[in-house]
């Protein structure tokens, strides 16, 4: 049985089953406070890794997340993104990797998150105009002042994350993947060879077919939901994958969580390994 637990960097041990926070609602009112009590719930549930990013309401999602958790337990990490420029009157958000821009957005993680080290930073994408070394020469500078304790990638390939690893060491990946989808198999394989967290975001993917029925028919014999399902097939697929699922529901969070103590058998796992979106 996989370890319920992953150090990541070597350093910070967190519970692989995490949060995403991108779904949280964070304009005033009812839903605000409903996403305040899903953040804390999440940490009383034993929630140990929590998804953010800039990009999130432009800073709010960051924000929030400080006022529901500020000061943070200290088994609690909280991840944030950089690398993207929100629109303008005459642009569309876009993907910005210079240096200056990305020491900018980090001070402004510090400030909204109420920390002084943001400590897994990652690069939201990589910028294609930049040069890679000073995009992420820029948030090495930063992590030796201190302002960032341990660095990661989002949405790369194979062969950017063996460039990056020359200039960085990279402790996080955090790419597209699920049961069903599939697209960056090569990636998984490559941290989990290197023993780098892979953080696949949109874990639980929508079901259609007989894929459909494949998964509701494992969870019959669980007593499970298909998504449990889905994110115990995650934690079984490979020990440096940490799902990050997200909701703005408690009773889905709740379940989310519980499927961190589903246990299926070895026929039911290669069952569900078979299938593919269709």
């Amino acid at each position: 049985m996989a370890s319920s637990t992953f150090s990541i960097g070597g350093e910070r041990t967190v519970r692989r089953l995490g949060f995403g926070a991108m779904r949280l609602p964070t304009a005033p009112g009812p839903a605000r406070e409903t996403s305040l009590a899903v953040a804390r719930r999440a940490v009383e549930l034993g929630v140990t890794l929590i998804d953010t990013a800039h990009m999130y309401g432009w800073g709010a999602n960051e924000e929030l997340l400080a006022e529901a958790l500020h000061p943070y337990p200290d088994d609690l990490l909280v991840a944030t993104k950089v690398g993207i420029a929100p629109p303008t009157a005459d642009r569309e958000a876009a993907v910005h990797g210079r240096p200056e821009f990305l020491r900018e957005q980090v001070d402004e993680g510090l400030r909204r998150l109420r920390v002084e080290r943001l400590e897994l930073l990652q690069l939201h994408r990589i910028d294609p105009e930049v040069p890679l070394a000073d995009q992420l020469g820029a948030l090495r500078e930063l992590q030796i002042q201190g302002k960032i304790g341990h660095l990661g990638l989002s949405e790369v390939t194979v062969s950017e994350l063996e460039e990056a690893r020359k200039i960085i060491d990279v402790v996080s990946v955090q790419n597209r993947y699920s049961m069903l989808d599939r697209e960056h198999e090569a990636v998984l394989d490559a941290c989990d060879a290197a023993g780098i967290a892979f953080l696949p975001w949109r874990p639980v993917h929508p079901s259609a077919n007989s894929a459909a029925e494949e998964i509701a028919a494992v969870a019959a014999e669980l007593g499970a939901t298909a998504a449990q399902v889905s994110l115990a097939w995650l934690l079984d697929r490979s020990p440096v994958v940490l799902p990050i699922p997200g909701t703005g529901s408690i009773g889905h969070l709740e379940e989310n969580t519980a499927a961190a103590g589903l246990r299926m058998t070895k026929d039911q796992w290669r069952r569900l390994d078979r299938l593919r979106a269709g």
